[in-house]
């Protein structure tokens, strides 16, 4: 006993210097300061003289869920095809410029929102401005490289999830998880819709959503903020707002029972995919559900040393593998999952029953104080080790911009997790993992040839 409780002040110490480490990082650290252009361009910079680099990302609000049936996967075409050049920058030209001044780039597109980054010295945080908002205004759709890059695409689709049987037990239940909200669609796109995409297509979104008032410019590094602002309004201040689509609401109907689906693929051992819908994040000082929610993750597969992995993996022995996952910021409605490989023996339906009553046992007995210690100091170092890098800052920043926040919340968020209680855990294992909200996938291995 005196080892546990000793275990717990150990614990509790750490969460307290996790979060005054950030307390004092958000007062006395790294500056940010933020304006708007004229054109509706939001800029936000973050001065950190720790190295002499500086990080760039434009952030777009828009990514799979404003595309419409028929045309899936053209958000992320299309990142692909803002690297195949302008009228000034040839195709590929980008990343070699980027490349040759000792820096890095890259892309992403997620249901959410669509980004571009480079990390750069910092005197040459000027060039990559001038060749990011020519793309964002300039871009070149031409039929040879589109007709080269949809190829592309398709052959990631391949690999990435038609010939990976998790991946595409992942997708299909999202898009039995959801049967009106554009979360049912996946962000690479449906392979039917790849092979009928053109570059008129892909022109036409980018003239759409590729706009400055759609975007978030985010700086982060060894420079002045007045001096970024200045390069802002020279690069991206010329450019001029344009009209967005209007998008309707699109709320998913209440769920009415378990909807279940089986994949069959090519694998040795079944897996198992348990998804329910729960709430995510809309206000930082809003109901404490979707924080409970993320601190009951850190406890079921937040360390090596957590619940699902002992009991059902080490202990049990019902399982190869297990783990959750869940994330409580998004502009749509939020999943909550469990998943796992049983053991050779063992179906998904016991490893099923056996996650059904981990989340039972907590909704009636909670969780220790131990275990909510532990879960809280690995849950905050994850969320304060993110800002440890220039790029690392500018991620957290953009992120939060795209999906309706601002900076301040990355501090806002990291301590309405610190003020989680037990009981917290405890509501939100007893309120929101019904069997109205769940939907459960079973891979079927099939043989591996």
């Amino acid at each position: 006993m005196k080892s546990s409780r000793g275990l717990c002040r150990v614990l509790a110490c750490l969460v307290s210097g996790f979060i005054f480490f950030h307390g004092a990082f958000a007062a006395s650290g790294p500056a940010t300061f933020a304006t708007t252009l004229s054109n509706g361009l939001k800029v936000v910079m973050r001065e950190d003289t720790r190295a002499p680099v500086a990080a760039q990302m434009v952030w777009y609000r828009v990514g799979s869920m404003d595309e419409v049936d028929g045309f899936s996967g053209v958000a992320h075409l299309l990142e692909h095809m803002m690297f195949k050049g302008t009228p000034k920058v040839g195709a590929g030209e980008f990343s070699r410029r980027v490349a040759a001044v000792g820096g890095r780039d890259n892309a992403f597109t997620n249901s959410d929102y669509t980004a571009y980054f480079q990390q750069v010295p910092k005197e040459r945080l000027g060039e990559v401005m001038a060749l990011e908002a020519d793309r964002m205004r300039h871009l070149s759709v031409a039929p040879e490289e589109f007709a080269q890059e949809i190829k592309v695409v398709m052959e990631e689709r391949r690999l990435r999830t038609e010939d990976n049987p998790q991946a595409l037990l992942f997708e299909q239940t999202h898009a039995v998880a959801f049967q009106t909200h554009p979360y049912r669609r996946p962000v690479i796109g449906w392979m039917n819709d790849l092979e009928n995409m053109t570059a008129a297509d892909a022109r036409a979104w980018h003239r759409a959503w590729y706009a400055p008032n759609n975007a978030t410019l985010v700086v982060c590094g060894d420079v002045d903020h007045e001096a970024v602002f200045r390069l802002a309004r020279r690069h991206y201040g010329k450019l001029k707002a344009r009209k967005l689509p209007v998008t309707k609401p699109q709320r998913e109907p209440a769920q009415k029972g378990i909807r279940r689906l089986v994949v069959k693929g090519a694998a040795e051992l079944p897996f198992l995919l348990m998804a329910w819908k729960v709430p995510g994040v809309e206000r930082m000082d809003g109901p404490i559900a979707p924080f409970a929610l993320e601190m009951l993750l850190a406890i079921l597969d937040g360390h090596e040393g957590a619940r699902l992995s002992r009991r059902l993996v080490r202990d049990r022995q019902l399982a190869n593998s297990v783990g959750a996952s869940y994330d409580a910021l998004n502009r749509g409605p939020a999943l909550f999952y469990l998943y796992g490989n049983p053991v050779p023996g063992q179906t998904p339906e016991a490893l099923e029953t056996a996650l059904l009553a981990e989340i039972d046992d907590i909704a009636q007995n909670g969780v220790s104080a131990e275990e909510l210690a532990r879960g809280k100091a690995q849950l905050l170092a994850s969320e304060i080790y993110k800002l440890d890098s220039v790029f690392g800052q500018a991620m957290e920043i953009g992120r939060m911009s795209v999906l309706g926040f601002d900076d301040r919340d990355i501090a806002a968020y990291v301590a309405r997790l610190e003020t989680v209680t037990a009981e917290d855990i405890q509501t939100a294992a007893q309120t929101l993992f019904g069997e109205d909200g769940l939907t459960v996938g079973v891979l079927q291995p099939t043989p591996v040839k």
